[in-house]
């Protein structure tokens, strides 16, 4: 099975590139070839290929950049995964899409279940939730992952930022009241070759994705703040000069794009049906090994 792969130079896309192989010819252009801000350049792409799946990663992330850029985030996050939505209804394809814990808006004070009512308090997290319902609408085999706090050690992330903030100051002042799961890419990108490798092992596929298709949460297990998760990293880390960290309320760093205070996601669904999922820490101490 043909297989296009959006954003195969993001963090969650570079993993699935290496995680996907052997399921299937993996197309994966870079952004030059197939930008998700065009369009027509996507559309003919995905004529181009004729995939059976399409995966797809790739999305604006830029959470407070957004607030200044709505458009953009919409036509990255909600038009281009409805086109190719529409594009793969044509071809027959299913379409493996990734969003987000801020599709929520942080008020639940339990994990939030995959059947809960949406309420996006950004930009950002508007324009995923439309990216969700376009393909939804769609009538398509699908599967959409949602995911939270995603980090590794490449691109741009909080674990790598936290790693150079402290080579350059004796104190970190982190957020300590935002709670959610960070979430290691190659987790979300194993899972999701796991999940995979289940559907193209079903002999009838289109009824193995009715019966398993749909809306699934996918973080690591358990929970923190972004205090809590910066004193892991440098934990991990074993600097020679340690930063002191000292959590601050979100009120004492005012950003442009508001956060959920806490948008912890209940994986039991994709659990019971596929797989279990480290625990946070876990997963961050192989990441940073």
């Amino acid at each position: 099975m043909k297989i296009l792969l959006t954003g195969s130079t993001g963090q969650v896309g570079y993993e699935l590139a290496r995680s996907v192989q052997g399921l299937g010819e993996i197309v994966a252009p870079g952004r030059a070839q197939m930008d998700l801000s065009n369009l027509d350049q996507l559309r003919d792409v995905i004529r181009a290929v004729k995939p059976g799946l399409i995966v797809n990663p790739a999305a604006y992330t830029a959470v407070d950049q957004a607030e200044r850029e709505p458009e953009l985030a919409m036509l990255i996050n909600a038009r281009a995964p409805e086109l190719m939505a529409e594009e793969a209804r044509k071809l027959g394809a299913a379409m493996i899409h990734y969003s987000t814990d801020y599709v929520f808006d942080g008020e639940k004070t339990s994990p939030y279940t995959e059947d809960d009512p949406t309420g996006p308090i950004n930009v950002y997290g508007r324009s995923k939730l439309a990216g969700e319902q376009a393909i939804q609408a769609a009538g398509i085999d699908h599967l959409i992952l949602r995911t939270s706090w995603v980090y590794g050690m490449r691109g741009k992330n909080f674990l790598l930022t936290v790693l150079r903030l402290a080579q350059e100051r004796p104190e970190l002042r982190i957020v300590g009241d935002q709670h959610g799961a960070p979430t290691w890419c190659r987790t979300i990108a194993d899972t999701t070759a796991h999940i995979l490798a289940r559907a193209l092992a079903d002999s009838d596929p289109h009824s193995w994705w009715s019966h398993h298709g749909g809306v699934y949460h996918l973080s690591a297990g358990g929970s923190t703040s972004w205090a809590g998760f910066t004193q892991q990293i440098l934990q991990n880390a074993q600097l020679p000069a340690m930063p002191r960290v000292t959590a601050i309320t979100t009120a004492e760093y005012p950003l442009p794009a508001k956060r959920p205070s806490s948008s912890i996601l209940s994986c039991e669904r994709l659990t019971q049906a596929f797989c279990g999922l480290p625990a946070w820490q876990d997963a961050l101490k192989l990441c940073m090994t």
